[in-house]
C-alpha cells in the first residue's frame, strides 16, 4: 500500500522503536511498583496499599485504552506522524512527571503527580498502538499476522532491556529513579526519527474506505464484538499478571520476580518471530485455542511454585501460552474485518487496556483482603515480625494470582468453535 517515497524498512523499524518503548514502559511500572508501595501507598495507608497501587498502575490502562478508543477513530485525520510525535512526548512528559514526584513528601500532591504522570505514559502507550498497528497493516497487508507478531516481539524486548537495567539499577543500590532515566532516552530517539520522516496513510484511507463503511464494517459484522469481548479476556491473561509479577512472585518464590518477567519476555521475543509458520500449520484459530490452555495451566502453576526452578518452569508454560495473544488477536481482526481500519484495531486494544484497568485493582483487592485474613485482621498487620510479615505477604501473593488462573480457560469454547467451523468451511 505504501508509495515509493515511503521507506518501508525505516518505518518499520521506527514501529519496532514505538513497541520497544511501550514494553520497556512496562518493565520499568514493574520494576518501580515495590518502591511506589514502600515509599508512598504504604506510609499513606499499609492496610490498602496494594489496592492503592493496582489503582495507580490501572491509571496508566485507561489512559492506554482512552487514547486507542478515540486516538484509533482520529488517526485516519490526525496522520500516523502526529500520532507517533504525541506517544513520545507523553513518555518523556511522564518520566519526568514521576522523577518530580519522587523528590517531595509525601502526600496527596504526589498521589497527583504520580496517578498523572501514570496516565501520561499510559496515552502515549495507547498512541503507539493506535498509530503503529494500522502503520504495518498497510506497510504489510499480503502478512499482517505474521508481521504483526513479529512487530509486537519488540514489546517483549523491551521488557527484557529494562527488567535487566532495573535489576542492575536494584543490586547497584542506585536510585530506583534512575528507571525513568532509561525510559527518557528511547522517547527522545522516537521523536527524532518520526520528526524526519514521512509516512503514508492508512490502508482504509489509501482502499478508498468511508468512515461510515468503516463503523458499517463492525456494526454489520456480530463476530467481530465476540473477538471484542475475548480481547478482555487474553489480556487480562498477560498484561495483569505481568504488571504484578514484581509485586506478587517476589513473595512466592524469594526472588526478584521482574526476573521472571524478562526470562518470560525474551522467550516471546524468539517465539513471535515464528508466528507465520505456526499460523500457516494450525490457523490463527488453532494458535489461539492452544495459547489459552496453556496460559491458563501456567497461571495456576505460577500460583503454586516455591521456589525459583519451579516458577522458571511454570513461567515457560505461561509465556508459551501468552505469547501470540495480543497480536495474533490483532491479526484475526485486521485479516477479517478489513474495512475496519484503525479503530476495529483501536477497540480491540481498547477493550485490552480496559480488562487491565479493572483486573490489576481487583488483584490488589484479592492482595489486601488475602493479607488480612492471613494476618488475623488488618489491625494486627502493623505488629508482625518481619518473619511473620513475609509468610503473609506470601499468603496474599498466591491467593492473587490463582484468581486470574481462569480467565483465558474461559475461551477455550469459544476459539475452540470458531476453529472448527472455520475447518469445515474450509473443507467444502
Amino acid at each position: 500500500m505504501s508509495s515509493p517515497k515511503f521507506d518501508r524498512r525505516r518505518l518499520y523499524s521506527i514501529g519496532n522503536l514505538s513497541i520497544f518503548m511501550i514494553g520497556l514502559g512496562f518493565a520499568i511500572r514493574a520494576n518501580i511498583a515495590p518502591n511506589l508501595q514502600a515509599d508512598i501507598y504504604d506510609r499513606i495507608d499499609l492496610a490498602n496499599s496494594a489496592s492503592m497501587l493496582g489503582q495507580a498502575l490501572g491509571v496508566t490502562f485507561t489512559g492506554f485504552a482512552l487514547t486507542l478508543l478515540f486516538g484509533s477513530a482520529l488517526v485516519d485525520w490526525v496522520g500516523l506522524k502526529r500520532m507517533l510525535l504525541f506517544a513520545a512526548l507523553s513518555y518523556v512528559l511522564g518520566s519526568l512527571g514521576l522523577l518530580a514526584g519522587a523528590s517531595l513528601p509525601v502526600g496527596d500532591s504526589v498521589q497527583t503527580i504520580v496517578l498523572v504522570s501514570l496516565l501520561l505514559t499510559g496515552l502515549g502507550w495507547g498512541a503507539v498502538e493506535a498509530a503503529s498497528n494500522p502503520m504495518i497493516a498497510a506497510l504489510y497487508p499480503e502478512e499482517k499476522t505474521h508481521r504483526l507478531n513479529i512487530l509486537h516481539a519488540w514489546w517483549p524486548g523491551g521488557i527484557v532491556v529494562g527488567g535487566l537495567l532495573g535489576v542492575a539499577i536494584t543490586s547497584a543500590s542506585l536510585p530506583w529513579e534512575l528507571n525513568m532515566v532509561v525510559l527518557l532516552l528511547p522517547a527522545l530517539v522516537l521523536a527524532w526519527r518520526v520528526a524526519s520522516s514521512a509516512f503514508p496513510v492508512t490502508e482504509r484511507v489509501a482502499s478508498g474506505v468511508s468512515y461510515r463503511e468503516m463503523f458499517g464494517e463492525m456494526l454489520r459484522r456480530p463476530l467481530f464484538w465476540v473477538f471484542w469481548v475475548c480481547m478482555y479476556f487474553t489480556a487480562a491473561a498477560e498484561l495483569a499478571p505481568g504488571q504484578w509479577v514484581g509485586i506478587s512472585l517476589s513473595n512466592i518464590v524469594g526472588m526478584q520476580g521482574i526476573l521472571l518477567l524478562v526470562y518470560v519476555s525474551g522467550l516471546m521475543f524468539v517465539m513471535r518471530h515464528f508466528a507465520g509458520p505456526i499460523v500457516n500449520r494450525i490457523s490463527s484459530m488453532g494458535l489461539m485455542f492452544v495459547s489459552c490452555l496453556a496460559a491458563g495451566i501456567g497461571l495456576y502453576l505460577l500460583s503454586l511454585a516455591d521456589s525459583p526452578a519451579l516458577a522458571f518452569g511454570a513461567a515457560t508454560v505461561w509465556g508459551i501460552g501468552v505469547c501470540y495473544l495480543w497480536p495474533t488477536m490483532l491479526g484475526i481482526v485486521s485479516e477479517r474485518f478489513p474495512r475496519g481500519g484503525a479503530l476495529a484495531l483501536g477497540l480491540m486494544g481498547f477493550a485490552g487496556g480496559m480488562s487491565i484497568q479493572f483486573v490489576l485493582p481487583r488483584m490488589g483487592a484479592i492482595f489486601d483482603g488475602a493479607k488480612a485474613r492471613a494476618a488475623g485482621g488488618v489491625e494486627n498487620l502493623a505488629t508482625l515480625s518481619p518473619e511473620a510479615m513475609r509468610e503473609v505477604i506470601r499468603y496474599a501473593s498466591v491467593e492473587s494470582f490463582q484468581a486470574v488462573a481462569y480467565v483465558p480457560l474461559l475461551l477455550l469454547p469459544v476459539f475452540g468453535a470458531i476453529w472448527f467451523l472455520d475447518r469445515r468451511n474450509a473443507g467444502r
